[in-house]
């Protein structure tokens, strides 16, 4: 499985990199999480410069795509050029959007009227796009989920594994990463967040 980790200037660590991380625990399955930017290289908003694994258009091509937050995501949800490069197939990828990336997603056209979660700071945004933002961390609509605060991208992580890999393999990605004396309970919470919208092939 190839996954984009849509990642632009001014973006928030913990949405791409703790995302990319959990599912690169399947790299032995041949699972590979990209670091997927517009341009060579992308900084963060906390200035850390890294460079990209993945043109953007690679997301067109992969077998899902997250797109990360940031401080500069409205400016991006008003570029219509740089939308223009962002193909995406819900029909046949997973697509997940953390925190303002949920407005990218909304001016991609791809939460209709569909009930999203977003962070605090962006939700003003997406609800003036249209969008009913829910009080939640993590909500699915068949191929579309969108997750609401930095941490709740393990969130995104599990759901995506569930779905392609199977719930025990989600089980054990969020087993290596989770703090030590709480692994159960951590597990047991992430995967009570996205059960609910797995298909019942997936939950098997």
């Amino acid at each position: 499985m190839q996954i984009a980790v849509l990642t632009f200037d001014g973006f928030n660590e913990l949405d791409s990199f703790v995302a990319a991380a959990i599912l690169n625990r399947l790299r032995g399955q041949g699972w590979a999480a990209h670091i997927t930017a517009p341009t060579p290289q992308v900084t963060s908003m906390n200035g850390v410069t890294v460079a990209r694994q993945k043109p953007l258009e690679f997301a067109a091509e992969a077998d899902a795509v997250i797109i990360g937050s940031g401080v500069r995501t409205r400016d991006y949800a008003a570029d219509a050029d740089l939308l223009a490069r962002i193909r995406l197939e819900p029909e046949r990828q997973l697509v997940g959007a953390q925190c303002s990336g949920t407005l990218l997603l909304a001016k991609l056209g791809l939460v209709g009227d569909l009930p999203a979660c977003t962070d605090l700071t962006t939700k003003p945004w997406v609800i003036e796009a249209g969008v009913e933002v829910l009080d939640a961390p993590f909500v699915a609509h068949g191929n579309v989920a969108t997750a609401g605060g930095c941490l709740a991208s393990q969130y995104l992580a599990a759901w995506i594994i569930s779905r392609l890999a199977g719930e025990p393999a989600a089980e054990a990605a969020l087993h290596y990463v989770a703090p030590v004396g709480e692994k159960e309970l951590y597990i047991a919470r992430a995967m009570a967040t996205v059960r609910p919208f797995l298909p019942v092939e997936a939950a098997a």
